[in-house]
């Protein structure tokens, strides 16, 4: 059994409307005073707030005058807002993620309702507070025999409305186990090349929709700040934003289910796309490509239908590697996308050869656990210790 996620687009009554708008503008309040409130104890008193503390202000600031209206929506979804905020924190201290932000009204927000705050009776879902079903689109149905565990209502800076509905599901096997094993070199002009010889094209959303984006982001910038007109171009923009964000997740969707469901074993670079994005001249192309978001729908779908994903380390010298006798040239500048090698005389395509050598060394290290760094090796072996960065201090 697994946890997976369906998630469908609704169109909320005027009434469901204004609850759901209150109920995630309260848990917006609710997160940011919680978190002033720890950041605040941390620099004045270097003290960790935890959850019951911050549990107990929730209770009260409801009996204040001043926020007394909080009482007016369900308290599942602001007492779930602080087990995010305490899972935010335990992740900033252990390393794991950065300090968390302060929650603006104008990204939108979600609420999370757990299976106290709601009904789901004949495959519709009653939320608490609200007499009404969600109008939800069923684009497609839930597993027979499937109840939610968790539901979570979202609003998109663009204006749209969707449910997410957390079931626990038995995921079906792939007929038969493949055989094939591929090599995936991810880039930029093709977005993927594959060991196999085929490349596939990057779509460029964001190219594709740079100029509307454009025309509405300065259409944007000439409304006066707090006007309404500046709230409907606001949409505009997120409406854009929204377009481009559906395209590029359908496209890695149908990607890597693709690759999943044709390949046994699939190896992978372990890239650091958080650091790559820093080159200012490749961080838009960078982004718009979703490197990260690609491996990690790869990681999980293997998971589920008992493929293999091996990551192989970002420093192995895929591209500048001859697959052919091993040579490895000194440079290999970002332009040159085809190269012969000095030692054996093979005509190299950059992105292929690469993809090649990714899935050897996968298979190397699947196979004898080896390494693809034998000087890392050396190092190890010697008592080095990795080096580990400083933690991010918490924002004043």
């Amino acid at each position: 059994m697994t946890l997976k996620a369906f998630s469908y687009r609704f169109y909320p009554t005027p009434e469901q409307e204004s609850l759901l708008r209150r109920t995630i503008g309260c848990v917006r309040l609710v997160y940011n005073r919680a978190l002033a409130a720890k950041t605040q104890a941390w620099y004045e008193e270097q003290k960790r707030v935890a959850y019951t503390e911050t549990s107990s202000m929730l209770t009260s600031w409801k009996k204040t005058l001043e926020l007394e209206f909080l009482n007016e929506v369900s308290s599942v979804p602001l007492q779930q807002c602080l087990r995010h905020l305490q899972t935010a924190y335990n992740n900033f201290f252990d390393g794991r993620a950065k300090y968390p932000n302060f929650k603006k009204k104008r990204n939108g927000g979600s609420a999370q309702f757990a299976a106290s705050a709601f009904k789901f009776k004949d495959g519709q879902v009653y939320l608490a507070k609200s007499v009404d079903p969600l109008p939800i689109r069923w684009s497609r149905t839930l597993p027979d025999g499937c109840r939610p565990s968790t539901i979570t209502v979202k609003l998109a800076p663009s204006g749209r409305w969707s449910v997410s509905l957390l079931v626990n599901v038995e995921i079906e096997t792939l007929p038969d186990e493949s055989d094939n094993q591929i090599g995936i070199d991810l880039g930029i002009t093709s977005l993927l090349a594959l060991s196999t010889g085929e490349k596939i094209v990057n779509p460029k959303g964001f190219k594709a929709k740079y100029r509307q984006l454009r025309r509405a982001q300065k259409a944007l910038s000439r409304k006066q700040k707090g006007s309404n007109n500046r709230h409907k171009a606001r949409l505009k923009v997120g409406r854009v934003h929204q377009e481009i964000a559906d395209a590029r997740k359908d496209n890695l969707h149908k990607l890597t289910t693709r690759l999943v469901r044709e390949n046994q074993t699939i190896a992978v670079e372990n890239l650091a796309v958080k650091n790559m994005v820093k080159n200012r001249k490749l961080a838009l192309a960078i982004s718009d490509a979703s490197w990260g978001e690609l491996v990690r729908q790869l990681e999980y779908k293997c998971n589920w239908y008992g493929r293999t994903l091996i990551k192989i380390d970002r420093w192995f010298p895929s591209s500048k590697r001859c697959f052919e006798c091993g040579y490895i040239v000194e440079k290999l500048p970002l332009n040159v996308r085809e190269w012969k090698c000095p030692n054996c005389g093979s005509h190299h395509d950059r992105d292929i050869n690469a993809s090649k050598n990714i899935l050897a060394a996968g298979l190397a290290v699947t196979v004898c656990g080896a390494t693809v760094r034998p000087e890392q090796s050396k190092s190890v072996k010697a008592g080095a210790k990795n080096r580990s960065g400083r933690k991010q201090k918490p924002k004043s």
